[in-house]
């Protein structure tokens, strides 16, 4: 009868060994299964620009889907004043400098300059000088730079409209590179990390690999979500951002 029951109790510690074996299994299981979130994919750079001058677009030296590059002019005001106000500073700077540098040789060579003189001939030509910079800038001002390198979207003025001061005239985005944004609830959240590797599949069947870039250190408390950013790589333009997209991470 002793044996009997130890044969029992054996088992019995066996059976209980081996259900744990397979519980831990099971979560480690679970704990690995990939977590798949739900977004939208956006243009690493989407901005709409405008001029800081008031003004009437003179021309217009590219089209909507057109590739810039940064620092291409998209388009101009009419800029006949600016320019002339430059010639007009440059003259007086360049007059002045003359003042200045022949005044300066006086001084030092002979005893007929007081340093009043040379003073006020300094202070003229500084001044000169800031004016003709100041003209320059006014007249770059009447130019519509790109700030990065992209592609136009849209151009909601053409040549002939007025233009207001930092009104919205062109749309410029950079699609080389792309961002997925998706939601995830708080608990899976503290479990991803930045540069965490994910797979990334677009709307249509196009899939690429991308890298967590930014993780909400928040959780909103109405939904218990929390926000989640990818970057991925899309110099071919394959993918046109604004597609739906779900994000895997391994």
């Amino acid at each position: 009868m002793r044996t009997f029951n130890s044969l029992i109790a054996k088992n019995v510690r066996v059976f209980s060994a081996v259900l744990a074996g397979l519980l831990v299994s099971a979560v480690c299981a679970r704990a690995a299964d990939p977590v798949t979130i739900s977004g939208i994919t956006q243009p690493f750079m989407d901005v709409t620009l405008g001029l800081a001058d008031a003004g009437i677009i003179h021309e217009e030296f590219f089209k909507e889907g057109d590739a810039v590059k940064k620092g291409d002019a998209i388009l101009e005001l009419d800029k006949s004043l600016e320019t002339i106000e430059v010639e007009r500073r440059q003259a007086v700077m360049d007059q002045d400098k003359m003042i200045y540098e022949s005044t300066a040789e006086l001084a030092k060579n002979t005893k007929s300059v007081s340093k009043t003189d040379l003073a006020k001939a300094t202070a003229q030509y500084n001044v000169s000088t800031a004016e003709y910079h100041t003209a320059v800038q006014e007249l770059a001002n009447r130019e519509l730079m790109a700030p990065f390198s992209g592609t136009i979207v849209e151009i909601q003025l053409h040549p002939g409209a007025a233009v207001a001061p930092y009104q919205s005239v062109v749309r410029l985005v950079d699609t080389s590179r792309c961002y997925f944004i998706g939601h995830v609830d708080g608990v899976s959240a503290s479990n991803l990390h930045l540069e965490q590797a994910v797979k990334i599949k677009v709307d249509g069947g196009q899939t690429v690999s991308g890298k967590i870039v930014y993780i909400s250190p928040t959780v909103d408390a109405a939904s218990g979500l929390a926000r989640i950013k990818a970057i991925f790589d899309n110099a071919d333009g394959k993918i046109r951002p604004g597609l739906a997209a779900q994000m895997t991470v391994e």
